[in-house]
């Protein structure tokens, strides 16, 4: 693994380095989520390079497990970049968990305070005003009255008769 890692180019070592438990302590979700990213494009890269050159001998060899020794250093950068993620993916999970409750815990301590905890006052009789400036409304017409009342009675019919089934 150390001959592996030390065969690595600067950029994929640094890489593999930023998924070290100590520097993943150290960073929030939005970095993590990006770290995510970045690994996994890694990742799928040697895949991607392990299954082609692998195809492409498959002719030669009869198969890409029978030509795995002959391209087992895109399948060990792909097992490495695979290890990442899953450490990266490890620490996300954890800190979604932990923004999840702490929004969870901000929610609910809100409502508390929004909560009306004083007790009742009793209710004093209030007088409705129309402001001076709304028209005042003209009484319903006998005919109007009287549609109102026919389409409420059918409403209550036709909820009489769901309530019976």
């Amino acid at each position: 693994m150390k001959a592996l890692l030390n065969s690595l180019n600067e950029n994929e070592l640094s890489l593999v380095r930023e998924t070290e438990r100590e520097r993943l302590v150290e960073l929030d979700e939005d970095a993590l989520a990006h770290l995510h990213d970045r690994v996994r494009r890694a990742r799928n890269k040697y895949v991607g390079l392990y299954r082609r050159e692998g195809g492409a001998k498959v002719v030669e060899h009869g198969g890409r497990g029978k030509a795995r020794p002959k391209n087992l250093r895109n399948a060990q950068k792909a097992e490495v970049f695979e290890d990442a993620l899953a450490r990266v993916s490890r620490a996300l999970a954890q800190a979604a968990r932990r923004s999840a409750t702490e929004l969870k815990n901000l929610r609910l301590d809100a409502v508390r305070k929004a909560r009306n905890t004083a007790p009742p006052r009793p209710a004093a009789p209030e007088r409705r005003t129309r402001p001076a400036t709304a028209p005042r409304a003209k009484a319903p017409s006998p005919a109007t009255r009287k549609r109102r009342a026919s389409s409420m009675a059918k409403g209550a019919r036709r909820q009489a008769k769901r309530d019976a089934r």
